[in-house]
């Protein structure tokens, strides 16, 4: 199992802007095959910093998931959709896996 951890850099005015692109999202992972753990908006602190988490069964499936993505028109619906918005300013990804009892 492996769970992406997205840091996005957003701007603190088009939260709603960034609001729908990320609840375009949840349901696309979860066509690939993967599990949304949902996305975090700023509340307190800091104001342009939010956060999304999504586990695949394995690095693999998140490549094979990626490589679909591309081609599918609701993925590029989204994408498109934070290009014009501009609500993302940057964003980075790191992969961790679980420690379980």
């Amino acid at each position: 199992m492996v769970t992406c951890y997205v840091r996005y850099i957003i701007d603190p005015t088009k939260l709603a802007e960034f609001e729908v692109y990320a609840k375009m999202w949840i349901p696309l992972v979860k066509q690939f095959g993967g599990s949304h753990n949902g996305y975090f908006l700023p509340s307190e602190g800091a104001n342009n910093v939010a956060l999304a988490l999504f586990t695949f069964e394995s690095l693999a499936a998140y490549e094979v998931y990626r490589r679909q993505s591309l081609a599918c028109s609701d993925c590029q619906k989204a994408i498109d959709y934070a290009e014009q918005t501009q609500c993302i300013i940057s964003y980075e990804r790191s992969f961790f896996r679980p420690a379980l009892a």
